[in-house]
């Protein structure tokens, strides 16, 4: 049987762009971290991060089972929130927008490697779902600007993603804001679609992750060993045989199981 679909507090549902932006700040989006000038310690502290993190998608990235749960054809309501032709909405978990734009900040390469059957209309959620705009472009703009983005509060309300002119897997665009330097700038306002940033590109098809990596490891040249894994699925820790540190997460990524899994991972390259 199908896990329920997830009614989890723990989604990513900014306010609208009519509401107040100040609950919705950098800064709130960062609250593990308030001792930090609201920036992750792992982001600070001078130790290396993996070169390219690897994610899973179902009850990783999403509350849901891509292949069960959502019924097409989809609509964006806004670039943070789909619903499928039953009404039911669907959305990232909470932190996973600002997590991946702030490794990719922090110059580390991202990819995808999920067993759903269903990978067309996985790659259709990553085009609508959006990554916030008015995001700083560097590690630093998160620490001098904790103060309230119009991204953050209105998670692209500006346009709807509708995912034209994307090319497949391969050709995934690539950041331009790559790298933890003092540069300042914004995102943006109208943010990104989340497929645009998976510059290590996306394996979604069923058979082993272990095949999935093999395919990642070639597109991109990284060794095994500088790739750091988020799977909610305990057997997928086989991948670890070939060198690859998986975090075992249960209810999605946040800022919590990104630090354990970093943790891992440099434990596991004698960093730690």
């Amino acid at each position: 049987m199908p896990r329920k679909l997830s009614k989890s507090r723990n989604v990513y549902a900014p306010a609208s762009s009519s509401s107040s932006s100040s609950s919705h700040s950098t800064t709130n989006l960062l609250t593990p971290y308030p001792q930090n000038d609201g920036l992750p310690p792992f982001l600070t502290d001078g130790l290396p991060l993996p070169s390219l993190v690897v994610l899973d998608l179902d009850y990783t990235l999403w509350p849901f089972y891509s292949d069960c749960h959502p019924w097409p054809p989809l609509r964006a309501l806004s670039g943070s929130v789909l619903s499928d032709r039953n009404g039911e909405n669907f959305s990232f978990y909470k932190h996973v927008p600002i997590i991946l734009h702030l490794l990719q900040v922090a110059g580390v390469k991202l990819a995808v490697a999920s067993k759903s059957p269903v990978g067309d209309l996985c790659r259709e959620m990553l085009k609508l779902l959006r990554i916030p705009g008015g995001l700083p472009t560097s590690v630093e703009g998160f620490r001098r600007s904790p103060a309230t983005t119009k991204g953050a509060a209105g998670a692209a309300a500006d346009g709807n993603g509708d995912g034209e002119g994307e090319e497949e897997d391969n050709s995934v665009k690539k950041t331009k804001t790559k790298g933890s330097g003092s540069g300042g700038g914004l995102t943006n306002e109208k943010g990104r679609k989340t497929i645009e940033l998976f510059d290590g590109g996306l394996e979604i098809y069923e058979g082993t992750k272990l095949r999935h990596f093999e395919v990642i490891q070639k597109r991109t040249g990284i060794p095994y060993e500088e790739m750091l894994f988020f799977d909610d699925e305990r057997p997928n820790l086989e991948v670890e045989r070939v060198g690859v540190t998986m975090q075992l997460i249960k209810d999605g990524l946040d800022w919590e199981e990104l630090e354990k899994g970093i943790q891992k991972w440099r434990a596991n390259r004698g960093f730690a």
